[in-house]
């Protein structure tokens, strides 16, 4: 588990196969629009923040790693898919997903990358209307729809 320190931060994968606790507060977050992290998140951007390598400790299970470049390794969980983490190989400081995070509303990102590849309906997302899952469902498929995702702590 953890050391005597107390964590900063605890996260994991969907379903719970995966958990990890950050020793120090994230730091630099930002979202990535660069085709690789699109293709990695399967979204219009990767939300991250990070650590020191250090102060990231696995708690249940690892990631399964994917090296997208000669230069990254991206972390995931083999059982769900979640996309985990993000790390340059030769630099001491890892990143995870801010959606991984069990508070993940701690966490504003400060800076945009990739930009040269930001798709253009993201200009136009927060105008779009918006709609309330419940509100299109009946009860039956709201009873359906019931998660079965791990809970936002260990």
């Amino acid at each position: 588990m953890t050391d005597s320190k107390t964590s900063a931060m605890t996260g994991g994968c969907q379903c719970g196969a995966v958990r990890y606790a950050l020793m120090s507060e994230p730091t630099h977050a930002s979202i990535c629009h660069c085709r690789m992290c699109q293709k990695a998140f399967g979204n219009y951007f990767a939300p991250l923040t990070g650590v020191p390598r250090r102060d990231l400790v696995w708690t249940k299970g690892r990631p399964g790693i994917f090296r997208s470049s000669e230069a990254v390794e991206r972390g995931f969980c083999r059982d769900c898919g979640t996309p985990l983490t993000f790390a340059y190989v030769e630099r001491d400081r890892i990143t995870v997903s801010i959606g991984s995070l069990d508070e993940p509303e701690r966490v504003t990102p400060e800076i945009q990358y990739g930009v040269e590849s930001r798709l253009p309906a993201f200009e136009m997302l927060h105008i779009l209307p918006g709609q309330r899952t419940e509100d299109d469902a009946t009860p039956e498929e709201l009873r359906k729809m019931a998660s079965r995702q791990h809970p936002d702590h260990d």
